[in-house]
């Protein structure tokens, strides 16, 4: 059996607490304070943009996301519990 390549040890250990790309999508929307679109979020956290949609779905059922619609764009924006927990979540991966 061959063991996949660590990373690095602070990535792994992060990775056990939190899902990837969640985590660095709510850190993401927090470090640009604008409205984001989903296929710019998608490229930033490399993941495919149904995949983040998904994502930022279930964010937006958990009220940590809001969704507005501009004509045929839709925006995303934190809203504060998401800010809050975008926030949590940068200073953990600072401690670990």
């Amino acid at each position: 059996m061959t063991k996949l390549p660590k990373r690095n040890e602070e990535a792994d250990i992060f990775e056990v607490f939190f899902r990837r790309k969640p985590a660095m999508i709510l850190v993401a929307l927090r470090k640009n304070n604008r409205n984001r679109y989903g296929s710019i979020l998608a490229k930033e956290v490399d993941c495919t943009y149904s995949h983040a949609v998904k994502i930022l779905q279930e964010m937006e059922k958990s009220k940590l996301v809001t969704f507005e619609k501009h004509g045929r764009i839709k925006t995303i924006a934190l809203t504060d519990s998401g800010n809050r927990v975008a926030e949590y979540i940068e200073k953990i991966s600072e401690l670990l």
